[in-house]
């Protein structure tokens, strides 16, 4: 674990949180990925996570075997499934003896002077209280042209980094990392536009996101100064790993900030 205490910003994306077919959440997961939160939490470190999941909870709910189609039914699943999405998490945390906040932003909070503000000062005063956990996810149930704005929450990741001053964002993912063109990993990345090239147009079946919705997020993120990653989701230890500096996943190099 790095000494520094870093102010860490991680997103899990949907195909991480729910099970193989997408109907449902994935309870070890969760267990697993908390765990690894705490432990950050434990050794001194600000974490802020931004997750996707809502759909998937509410379809479980439901009964229902498919993802909605018509936004009507996304909005309707995602605003059952919320709840037990922070159910969850908090069942989770609570064995850290770690307590969660649950923050919904649209588009329009973040572009706002004033919600903009609001946002930046509900985050200080949470990290104030020790042993807090804030939980966010886009506001899909009154987003009604904005479903999906955020890109599976890879964008709002990179603007809640930005919002907070983060020193990481952390994007969770179904690949350990950005791929070349062989299929290897590509370990670090100074110059985001010279990788763009690489990105495939297929994402998971259950993500709204893909790679270039992660790169567009990498690009919000890098150019603030905030160094990012791109790790594997499903990786057990990456998060750690990552805290920690070892070469796990892509790294993408931070621009230098301005005063």
């Amino acid at each position: 674990m790095a000494k520094k205490r870093k102010r860490i910003v991680i997103k899990f994306g949907s195909g991480i949180l729910a099970n193989a077919q997408g109907t449902s959440l994935d309870a070890p997961q969760f267990r697993r990925l908390c765990a690894e939160i705490a432990a950050l939490v434990e050794a001194g470190h600000e974490v802020i996570v931004v997750s996707s999941g809502a759909v998937a909870a509410g379809l479980a709910e439901l009964g229902l075997r498919e993802r909605p189609e018509d936004l009507p039914g996304k909005q309707a699943c995602a605003a059952i499934g919320q709840s037990k999405l922070m159910q969850l998490y908090g069942k989770m945390f609570v064995k850290h003896k770690l307590v969660v906040a649950q923050l919904l932003l649209t588009y329009r909070d973040l572009d706002s002077r004033v919600s903009h503000a609001n946002a930046r000062n509900t985050f200080t005063r949470l990290f104030q209280q020790r042993g807090v956990v804030p939980i966010v996810n886009e506001n899909d149930s009154v987003a009604v042209d904005e479903f999906g704005k955020f890109g599976d929450n890879d964008k709002l990741s990179a603007e809640v980094a930005v919002l907070v001053e983060a020193d990481m964002l952390i994007l969770m993912t179904s690949v350990d990392g950005l791929l070349d063109a062989k299929g290897e990993t590509v370990r670090a990345v100074k110059d985001i536009e010279k990788v763009f090239e690489l990105v495939k147009p297929e994402k998971g079946k259950f993500s709204v996101g893909g790679m270039a919705s992660k790169l567009q997020a990498v690009k919000v993120a890098v150019e603030a100064g905030i160094t990012t990653y791109i790790a594997g989701g499903r990786c057990p230890g990456r998060i750690p790993e990552i805290a920690a500096g070892k070469a796990v996943g892509t790294r993408f190099v931070a621009k230098a900030r301005t005063l």
